[in-house]
């Protein structure tokens, strides 16, 4: 089979094409479940070809979280522009979307991804994703009518990645864990975190 020469303007095509297909992929079945064959094959080209693009599954990841960033800013806007939720109500529907983000089309990561990502990242790499993740949870507080301080945005980014986190994680990474009271768990740390915020926003 002749090789097919790509231009620039083609290849830019094919890597956007595989970072939105592998975004598409682990939204739905989540990032464990997404193989590198499932996103070169949806895109129509060869492993080869794949690897010319993105060295290993962590780099089209990490790629794939930056293109997810706007989306999470704007369903947080849509929520508190909706007439018919409550600002609480708002607030708990989306981080209860993100912890069962499979189930709302939102890539979520579980403790055994994050590991394995950051060991992938180089020291530069972590620094720009540390950057971009604070920016978007400081985008979020401020959907939220919250004024967006530093000490604010990294508490906010714990308390949000620790529910997610947990819920994720029963049983499989935390077998000590009550299954049967993984979701009312992650109702009640939810109602907590919408208590915090109540009391900060402005």
């Amino acid at each position: 089979m002749p090789k097919v020469a790509y231009s620039q303007q083609d290849r830019q095509r094919i890597r956007q094409a595989l970072i939105s297909t592998g975004l598409e992929l682990m939204a739905a079945q989540g990032v464990q479940h997404t193989t590198v064959e499932q996103i070169y094959k949806a895109v129509g080209i060869s492993r080869t070809f794949f690897y010319s693009f993105f060295p290993t599954k962590e780099d089209l990841i990490v790629e794939a979280l930056y293109l997810q960033q706007p989306r999470v800013i704007a369903y947080a806007r849509q929520l508190m522009e909706d007439p018919a939720l409550t600002w609480r109500e708002g607030v708990k529907q989306f981080i209860s979307s993100c912890c069962y983000g499979e189930k709302n089309g939102i890539a979520v990561l579980t403790i055994e991804e994050q590991q394995m990502i950051f060991r992938r990242l180089s020291p530069e790499s972590y620094d720009v994703f540390r950057q971009k993740q604070l920016l978007l949870f400081g985008k979020i507080l401020e959907c939220f009518g919250i004024r967006a301080s530093k000490e604010r945005i990294a508490l906010f980014t714990n308390l949000c990645l620790t529910v997610m986190v947990i819920r994720r994680a029963i049983p499989m990474a935390l077998p000590l864990f009550v299954p049967e009271a993984a979701d009312e768990t992650v109702a009640v740390q939810i109602d907590a975190i919408v208590d915090y915020l109540e009391k900060i926003r402005e």
